[in-house]
């Protein structure tokens, strides 16, 4: 591309009641490194202004966890719970809006795959069947996933409540909007597994019913925040504890599951694979998981994430029409300013392995450095 000026990746863009720079989206990425409470500090605050300052055009934090009860995934995560959250919050929405980036606040609730809770002990999920796989060390997890408790009735309604009052705090922090985390094998990700899932109520068995708390808690969000606040949910097939999963349903599971989430409200899709661009069925379809978001939620935009680590896959996802929006996740890690790179036609350094971040995946003071991570000017 000749010039990179004029592609999509640069053009502004209107993600619901929002106006955004550019179409390069920093991913939410987990990074443990909030108070005991879960309040976030002025570390925060820097570590995301410096994704703004590198002209990212939006800013999706890390997943926060809910409430005080049983949404906590990981020791030291990062909570829009209470008041001190939205207090702590405030300082880090302030530091990258005046470096004029967006940014949205990913909401979280652990369900089968909390290994670190400083307020409950046990997890909650749709059927007594412990994710697969191991704990994560890197968020100072060890053994099995723990069996999970299945919510009943009044269960479900306080986790719907939980996340209606935790996108009203975001939007106290001064939040550009909120996205409900439905992806990754977090509990609402867990209704919608068939192997997780074997409840024989609404909330269980077809497509149609695992993605029913998913399309409540949407529509009970946007009904709450009103139509000037941007809301949109991640979805994925894979998890933090099964990193291949297929949706069993393949094409017409996507298809239940997008179109059903077009009628809630929302703003937009944010479809995560490993690799974005690929076949998310392949041998069976050729199409990738945002060019189906696309194809069945037509009305909604739709953000690609998995892999991005070059302007390539960025280019094609966004001239081919198959996401309004990219998200840059481990790329960003080692090119804060990855936007002003490509636009500069400056060159990538390699995306980093997590083993540079050590044992823990906590914020590192050389990431702070803003004169080392913002090489073009």
């Amino acid at each position: 591309m000749t010039d990179p000026a004029a592609s999509t990746l640069f053009q502004p863009y209107q993600l619901g009641s929002t106006t955004l720079r550019n179409r390069a989206v920093l991913s939410p990425m987990t990074r443990v490194s909030a108070e005991a409470d879960g309040t976030v500090t002025e570390q925060t605050a820097e570590y995301y202004r410096i994704f703004a300052a590198g002209d990212f055009g939006t800013i999706i934090t890390e997943g926060s966890f809910i409430d005080a009860a049983h949404s906590q995934t990981y020791l030291r995560q990062a909570g829009m719970a209470t008041e001190r959250h939205v207090q702590a919050w405030r300082r880090v929405t302030a530091a990258v809006h005046r470096e004029g980036a967006n940014i949205i606040a990913q909401l979280q609730h652990s369900g089968p795959q909390g290994q670190g809770n400083a307020h409950e002990t046990g997890v909650l999920g749709p059927s007594a069947i412990p994710a697969r796989g191991e704990q994560l060390a890197m968020y100072r997890g060890q053994g099995p996933y723990p069996t999970p408790m299945p919510l009943d009735v009044d269960g479900l309604t306080r986790v719907r409540e939980a996340f209606v009052a935790s996108a009203l705090r975001a939007q106290q922090a001064g939040f550009d909007g909120v996205e409900i985390h439905g992806a990754n094998g977090y509990l609402l990700d867990a209704f919608l597994t068939d192997y997780l899932n074997h409840r024989d109520d609404n909330y269980g068995g077809s497509a149609q019913n695992r993605i029913r708390l998913s399309a409540e808690i949407a529509r009970a969000v946007r009904t709450a925040v009103g139509p000037d606040f941007t809301v949109g949910i991640r979805i994925s097939q894979g998890k933090v504890s099964d990193l291949h999963h297929k949706w069993t349903g393949g094409v017409a599971e996507a298809a239940t599951i997008f179109t059903t989430l077009a009628e809630t409200g929302l703003d937009y899709l944010h479809v995560t694979e490993h690799i974005a661009t690929e076949p998310a069925f392949p041998g069976q379809d050729s199409r990738s998981l945002a060019q189906l978001a696309r194809e069945f939620a037509p009305n909604l935009s739709i953000i690609a994430n998995g892999s991005i680590n070059t302007s390539e896959p960025a280019h094609t996802l966004l001239e081919e029409g198959a996401a309004d929006l990219v998200a840059i996740g481990m790329a960003a890690l080692s090119n804060r300013d990855w936007p002003l790179r490509v636009l500069r036609e400056h060159p990538l350094e390699p995306a980093f392995s997590p083993r540079k971040f050590g044992g823990l995946a906590t914020v590192q003071d050389w990431e702070l450095d803003a004169d080392a991570q913002l090489t073009i000017q």
